[in-house]
């Protein structure tokens, strides 16, 4: 494999570290590689990549897409950015949980999540991009997100010595409890064995 596994979490989350080759060139290492993804997160192939360019204090997300399900695999390629994950799969032992992690362009981590998790970020360096693939493409009638500040998650942001810049569709998002209530919740129904249905 092209990458080492550095962590896991949340019964989906993989924090994948990959194998970098230096010498007084640069560095060089495999961003993606489709066989080995699959083999360590079970995730289907990769069919879309954004790219998403944010200044200091941006807060994107929560996002996901039950129609079709997206598992998402992120990453920094400029200044650094703090990647979120909240499991949002009914019956999952770690429903409303969440986990963050700092990713910069210089540690080369990405964060990986399946299906069934809202994902976000926040900015940290004057510009961060992120970029990031995923296993469907984007549908606007099949997404939909939870509000970033959400009490019952409670989420650690940086301190970011002012109020997050978000967008008005953000800023409006609902919560994950009132996401619960909606039918297509029932799309990420979590099972031992897959971590959600299909």
């Amino acid at each position: 494999m092209p990458f080492d596994i550095a962590g896991q979490a949340l019964n989906g989350i993989m924090i994948l570290q990959p194998r970098l080759f230096e010498d007084e060139r640069g560095c060089f290492f495999e961003a993606y590689q489709a066989s080995s993804l699959r083999a360590s997160t079970m995730a289907g192939p990769m069919t879309q990549e954004n790219h998403s360019r944010s200044r200091r204090g941006v807060v994107r997300g929560l996002h996901f897409q039950w129609q079709p399900p997206i598992a998402k695999l992120m990453r920094v390629t400029l200044g650094r950015a703090f990647l979120v994950a909240v499991d949002i799969r009914l019956g999952s032992p770690t429903l409303g949980q969440w986990h963050g992690i700092e990713v910069s362009a210089e540690n080369h981590l990405q964060a990986f999540a399946p299906a069934g998790f809202a994902r976000g970020f926040c900015a940290l360096s004057d510009w961060a991009e992120v970029q990031y693939l995923c296993t469907a493409e984007y549908n606007p009638a099949g997404e939909s997100g939870i509000r970033w500040n959400d009490p019952e998650i409670g989420i650690q942001w940086p301190d970011l010595g002012r109020q997050p810049i978000l967008s008005v569709k953000d800023a409006e998002a609902q919560t994950l409890r009132q996401w619960l209530a909606r039918p297509e919740a029932e799309t990420f129904r979590y099972t031992a064995v897959s971590g959600v249905t299909p």
